[in-house]
């Protein structure tokens, strides 16, 4: 069973940082293309941030300039930093990952439980 586990959420003053971090273990044969979703109450899951095997990265709007994406591949690992949080930020963050568990399977598309993050003013 592939896992995703979150860490690093908490309290942060506005203008702070944060450092959010998600292991996948389980059966991997590869880990493709990892990211991190957001989810404020009562509003959509939103893209923080995405990153390929390859070093890639794309950012949401939200999130472009404020948040850097960055991955361990020999860790199953990828992490989320900012140096400028802002109250809109408070949600719940997720980790996402596909995972391809054998060579004879396809790519899953899996999920963390989300780690959740307050910015207070």
């Amino acid at each position: 069973q592939v896992q995703l586990v979150e860490s690093g959420g908490g309290l942060v003053q506005a203008g702070g940082s944060l450092r959010l971090s998600c292991v996948v273990s389980g059966p991997i044969y590869i880990l493709s293309d990892m990211a991190w979703y957001r989810q404020a109450p009562e509003k959509e899951r939103e893209l923080v941030a995405t990153m390929g095997r390859g070093g890639s990265t794309d950012y949401g709007a939200s999130a472009k300039g404020r948040f850097t994406i960055s991955r361990d591949n020999a860790q199953n690992a990828v992490f989320l930093h900012s140096d400028d949080l802002k109250p809109e930020d408070t949600a719940v963050y997720f980790c996402y990952a596909e995972v391809k568990s054998m060579w004879n399977t396809p790519f899953e598309k899996h999920w963390g439980r989300g780690t959740q993050v307050t910015v207070s003013s």
